[in-house]
């Protein structure tokens, strides 16, 4: 074999070196984003599932049994009445700073939490009493670069 084809060869498998190198690399990367994808997707879900549970409780204590009501005879401070624990809420506020653990079988490690405050139709926090309720989910993991937030606007007039 001559100096010219060793160079060749020599050549030949650098270039396959890289080559494989590089789609090694894309592989890895798309594996990486992909699961990245599931856990976002996951925690979304979470946080979805915790709202649509919201979602079934009166608006306030005091509209278990739909009245009129004035504002400023609504709940305050937010939260539940004494007594009242998970998954025996019956209003919306009952979830103010709750938090539960979810550990199951693909979904390890994450923690979901709610805060609830009176808002704005714009879904400004205010701290006096209104027909509007913000709900803030969050989910967290050390999976997730960032929590994931999820806000949801509940109106009195909106309940059944």
């Amino acid at each position: 074999m001559n100096n010219g084809q060793s160079f060749l060869a020599i050549g030949s498998m650098m270039l396959l070196g890289l080559v494989s190198l590089n789609f090694n690399s894309s592989v890895l990367q798309n594996t990486t984003v992909e699961t990245e994808n599931k856990v976002y997707l996951t925690a979304f879900s979470l946080a979805d599932d915790l709202i649509e549970e919201i979602k079934q409780k009166a608006f306030d204590q005091k509209t278990i049994d739909f009245q009129a009501i004035a504002q400023n005879q609504l709940t305050l401070p937010l939260g539940p009445e004494t007594g009242e624990v998970w998954p025996y809420f019956n209003d919306i506020d009952d979830y103010q700073n709750y938090s539960k653990p979810v550990n199951l079988p693909h979904v390890e490690e994450y923690s979901v939490s709610c805060q609830i405050n009176y808002a704005n139709s714009d879904g400004q926090k205010l701290l006096n009493q209104t027909y509007f309720k913000l709900i803030t989910v969050t989910v967290t993991s050390k999976y997730l670069s960032i929590p994931i937030y999820i806000k949801f606007i509940f109106s009195l007039h909106s309940k059944n």
